[in-house]
């Protein structure tokens, strides 16, 4: 789990202040220039103000003396308005749907909150019936179940008391990691949610948040790459992007319980003697570090130049990849714990190295959701935290503007093979064509596994951007159907993303469920562009044409 960090204590007479200057490093980084006379307050002072504002109006935020709250991010936008971003504990427990956003006038004036979950967030009591040991054996009993067939090794569950608000009412519940190996070596995870007085299992999730000089790549031809020169070698590393880097996992896998390593799969950085990365084939294994490299600085120069983000965690720290990880490893991951990007090489005839561009920009994507909004990865929240990835993978993709790769709206067209059976592996303008994405929302979607119930963001997003009926876009037939037969014309692909990203990082939660994005998005449209603009109007319209609201 992430580390809470600058937590402060609410007492019953109020808040204490956080240090702020401890906070300034560490978050997001002012977006935009200050208003025209103005400078726009900076991230440690909307922090202060942000718990001035907990003082003032900590019953309607349902806070306590029993709950401590932690900043996770910062917005502060071009007038000088301010949204900080919590987490919440409750009797030092961590408080699953705690997490709330604080809006903030220009002068550090409160106007009001997003929250997660509303009312009480307290529970009868923090000690469970259940024992942690007994959480962990149903914990590796979910994971065994979720790969039926599949014969594990090296099973472990580590559970964690947590209070849950995300499924009605409070409860203490265990969050159990599960994890293990399949037969190749390959990692296998699951997130399991269990009552922790009943033992009912209350929800389950795949932990692993999949999809499924110059270069030559595999996939998006020659392309120019910054590297570091030492001594007579230069080194696949970016120092211009926050020393980003591509190393080789040499076939390994990392042997982890959970969140606990004993080793890791190695990422020993690529070297080449004239700076000329690949030869665009599988025979070279620096082909592959090339397309991951490229990959990381295409996401990387699209979250700054586009939304001024500066990484992915937005504190100017690049993250690395590991290419050859595990044997016939039909995956790639984004994984927190070590900031890191892992891509398998493929079976040969499912897939192919999955490095494309869609997919780093894809897997980067989680971590940048990880580190704002944070929603939860089951149900509805699940599709939409999948469908950002594929939102922002897909326009990473016609950012970098590559003749060899251009863009569409087909996640994972460059690395699916023959014997995969479709073009793609999720197509934005019919999701059903993948056989088993939703196009349309009904109370049923929840129920699909996250990377099919995000169908219907995706449908939202393309038709939001492209509108309805047939088009080619990046040499491919696209055709966006619509739920409610209705006719719609798109707003193009630059204001979708800024309407996504806005909604994300300041008004959806880590409960957030299709009707909550629904209104995240008119907001943000209503922030970029006004109450009753176009965008706005269009925004309302491409969600009715896919059934929400």
């Amino acid at each position: 789990m992430r580390s809470i960090r600058h937590a402060s204590r609410l007492t019953p007479l109020g808040i204490a202040a956080v240090g702020a200057a401890l906070l300034a490093s560490a978050l997001t980084a002012t977006t935009g220039a200050a208003a025209a006379g103005h400078s726009a307050p900076s991230p440690a002072a909307a922090v202060r103000h942000a718990e001035a504002a907990l003082t003032g109006h900590a019953t309607a935020l349902g806070l306590t003396g029993a709950q401590d709250t932690a900043v996770r991010d910062v917005v502060v936008d071009k007038d000088g308005s301010q949204h900080v971003r919590y987490d919440r504990t409750y009797r030092h427990l961590p408080v699953l749907g705690g997490d709330f956003i604080v809006h903030l006038a220009p002068d550090g004036a409160y106007r009001s909150a997003d929250r997660a979950a509303r009312g009480d967030l307290a529970v009868p009591t923090v000690t469970p019936s259940l024992s942690a040991s007994g959480a962990a054996d149903l914990g590796a009993a979910a994971l065994r179940s979720a790969h039926r067939g599949v014969k594990l090794r090296k099973v472990a569950a580590q559970p964690r008391l947590v209070v849950d608000a995300l499924h009605g009412a409070p409860k203490l519940a265990w969050r159990t990691e599960a994890a293990g190996k399949d037969s190749l070596g390959n990692p296998v995870a699951r997130v399991v949610l269990t009552d922790a007085r009943t033992g009912r299992q209350i929800d389950a999730w795949d932990s692993l948040e999949t999809a499924s000089g110059d270069g030559r790549s595999l996939y998006s031809g020659t392309v120019p790459l910054q590297t570091t020169q030492s001594g007579s070698t230069y080194q696949l590393k970016d120092a211009t992007r926050g020393n980003t880097y591509s190393g080789d996992a040499q076939n390994k896998t990392d042997g982890c319980i959970l969140t606990i390593c004993w080793s890791r799969a190695p990422a020993v950085l690529f070297t080449d003697a004239d700076n000329h990365w690949g030869n665009g084939t599988t025979s070279d294994r620096a082909s592959a570090a090339v397309d991951a490299q490229y990959g990381t600085d295409t996401t990387w120069d699209y979250y700054k130049n586009v939304h001024g983000r500066n990484g992915i965690a937005g504190d100017g720290k690049g993250s690395y990849n590991r290419v050859h990880y595990g044997n016939g490893y039909n995956n790639a991951f984004w994984d927190d714990s070590c900031f890191c990007m892992t891509y398998g090489d493929g079976d040969g005839s499912t897939f192919g190295p999955l490095v494309a561009l869609d997919v780093a920009g894809h897997e980067m994507s989680h971590g940048v959701t990880s580190k704002t909004a944070a929603l939860t990865y089951s149900g509805e929240s699940g599709g939409l935290n999948e469908a950002t990835s594929d939102i922002f993978g897909t326009l990473v993709e016609f950012h970098a503007n590559n003749p060899q790769d251009p863009g569409d709206y087909l996640i994972g067209e460059k690395i699916v093979k023959s014997g995969f059976g479709k073009a793609a592996l999720r197509f934005m303008d019919q999701p059903s064509k993948d056989g088993n994405s939703a196009d349309c929302w009904s109370s049923s979607v929840g129920n699909l596994d996250v990377h099919y119930s995000s169908g219907v963001a995706n449908h939202f997003a393309y038709l939001l951007a492209e509108g309805s009926g047939p088009k080619l876009i990046g040499g491919v037939q696209h055709n966006g159907t619509t739920c409610n037969g209705a006719t719609l014309s798109g707003i193009g692909k630059d204001k979708l993303g800024k309407i996504w990203y806005r909604a994300l990082t300041v008004h959806m939660t880590s409960s957030t469920k299709y009707a909550g994005a629904r209104t995240a998005t008119l907001d943000a449209a209503k922030d970029l562009y006004g109450a009753g603009s176009a965008e706005q109007n269009a925004v309302a319209a491409a969600w009715s044409a896919v059934s929400v609201g």
